[in-house]
């Protein structure tokens, strides 16, 4: 009876012009009062729904399928997020403001959400990739494509051993299939029904050196979150972090050289820092070229329990920022993002109740952006993920090839993006980064070439091998790399390399692109 019932909704459903989330549910509301029952899960008519278009018994309806979907956002951006957490290990940070909680990882608190499913799993890689899959996959969420994402303490200090055993068995997982070593596992990846388009891992500044990177990369690594947390030494120091501000430059400096894109997660409001001062830091983070990372995580100092700061904040030694004074620094922090930089998150997912003292306002962004529409150039903002395009309105939209070229690192970066006219839409873009030395790269594999960092195409995520109606498919991340190689010929440069995720490379391949070492690259003579 209930299945009955479920079918006889998503055909009235689908055939019903639909137009928002509480049209939605007042529909569902409505149908249910009709057939005497409680409104159903979405997830259960979403899989009806996929059931039914399998027997050909409704007809497509993406409007239906999108507000059905839990947490829409997580495709959104064109990839599935899976973020993963190694287990409880030693950590050499000292930091003041880092809870220790017994059985997590460093800094990492058992109510977090991606704490608790790791928990959940006894830190298992495997289990966490696999719970994660089908998750996503019952809340309607395409997973062909997918980051993984590996947090918990400093990954530089892992045993070698467990850090290959951890990756490969995420690997394994997406696989759906065990094997032999990490480099088969890698290789099945390429062809997998889900694959790995990028993987992250976390660590400190003062933890990069060549063999870190080369090991990175043969783990298949293609981006590095770092813990800078502030660019000022004594706030540093005072905070017991451990790293010193030269230790930043020089990491970024060589993360970029190996074609890495870079994550700073940044602590405003930490013990000897000021509103003014958080604001200055930022405004340098983008105006010197010793910086100019290309996301941010934005964590405002928080005193949780079982650190040494909540002993300081009970003696009164340490005051947080009131909300509003965090709120107005936040605003102003938001109207100076570059347009080539992401804010990646504005707070950490931490749960009111294990905040002592601090912002305990969970939507930040959300309540900045509706107060203040438009005041924000990054990238989340502009994305064209909740743009509905068609290739049958196509024509009406007007696009633009922008380039904005910026120092960083010793090197230039060339940020290609393609927007809408007035630049307020995100379609596409791609970093390419030209060395100021291209002949002395500690990867030997790129030395004489320029590398493409990123390449991001932004709308839902569409199969592999299947045309759909979003941004994804409509050719622009060729015409970037394109316009990459254009500028490489022009100025002489006769070799293009790029960081590849593992599944992602048959994409370049296609292009002419062959694997060399870790990277894959292309002549351009």
């Amino acid at each position: 009876m209930i299945k009955n019932n479920l079918i006889k909704i998503v055909k009235n459903l689908a055939a019903t012009e639909i137009h928002d989330r509480a049209n939605l549910t007042n529909l569902k509301r409505k149908l249910s009062n009709q057939l005497m029952m409680a409104p159903p899960l979405n997830s259960d008519l979403l899989g009806t729904y996929h059931q039914l278009r399998q027997k050909k018994s409704v007809k497509e309806n993406l409007i239906l399928e999108r507000l059905l979907r839990k947490r829409e956002i997580r495709t959104l951006s064109g990839v599935a997020v899976i973020t993963v957490l190694t287990k409880p290990y030693s950590c050499p940070g000292k930091c003041i403001y880092c809870p220790t909680e017994e059985g997590m990882p460093k800094s990492y608190l058992s109510n977090e959400p991606a704490a608790a499913r790791a928990a959940g799993t006894k830190f298992n890689p495997y289990q966490q990739v696999k719970v994660r899959l089908e998750a996503l996959k019952i809340n309607g969420h395409n997973t062909d494509k997918v980051e993984l994402i590996v947090l918990g303490g400093s990954w530089s200090v892992y045993q070698k051993s467990y850090q290959a055993w951890f990756i490969k068995r995420c690997f394994e997982a997406l696989n759906g299939k065990n094997s032999k070593t990490l480099d088969q596992a890698q290789k099945i990846n390429e062809r997998a029904g889900h694959r790995c388009i990028g993987l992250t891992l976390e660590t400190r500044p003062d933890l990069i050196n060549e063999a870190e990177l080369h090991r990175m990369r043969q783990l298949g690594c293609t981006r590095v979150e770092l813990g800078v947390q502030s660019i000022y030494d004594p706030i540093l120091k005072l905070n017991k972090r451990g790293h010193t501000v030269k230790q930043t430059i020089e990491a970024t400096a060589m993360l970029k050289q190996a074609g890495f894109k870079i994550t700073y997660h940044m602590m405003p409001n930490l013990p000897g820092a000021t509103p003014a001062k958080d604001l200055a830091m930022f405004e340098k983070l983008f105006s010197s070229a010793d910086f100019q990372p290309d996301q941010l995580k934005i964590y405002p100092c928080l005193v949780t329990k079982n650190s040494e700061l909540y002993n300081w904040y009970r003696k009164g030694k340490y005051k947080p920022y009131s909300n509003k004074q965090l709120l107005n620094l936040l605003i102003k922090v938001k109207k100076i993002i570059p347009p080539y930089v992401r804010i990646v998150r504005l707070i950490r997912d931490i749960p009111a109740q294990s905040i002592v003292a601090g912002n305990k306002v969970t939507n930040l962004r959300q309540l900045i952006t509706n107060q203040y529409p438009g005041i924000c150039r990054c990238i989340r903002c502009r994305e064209a993920g909740h743009q509905k395009i068609s290739k049958t309105n196509n024509q009406n939209i007007k696009i633009k090839l922008n380039i904005k070229k910026y120092n960083a690192s010793r090197g230039q970066e060339y940020f290609i993006s393609i927007d809408s006219e007035d630049k307020k839409i995100l379609y596409a873009f791609l970093r390419l980064r030209v060395d100021d030395d291209l002949e002395n790269n500690f990867f030997n594999e790129l030395n004489g070439a320029a590398i493409i960092r990123e390449l991001h195409t932004y709308g839902e995520i569409t199969p592999i091998g299947k045309i759909g109606n979003q941004v994804q498919h409509f050719g622009l991340g060729k015409k970037l790399i394109a316009e990459a190689e254009k500028i490489c010929r022009l100025k002489k440069i006769k070799k293009i390399a790029v960081i590849s995720g593992i599944g992602v490379k048959d994409y370049y391949r296609k292009l002419g692109y062959k694997q060399i070492g870790t990277y894959l690259a292309k002549n351009l003579s």
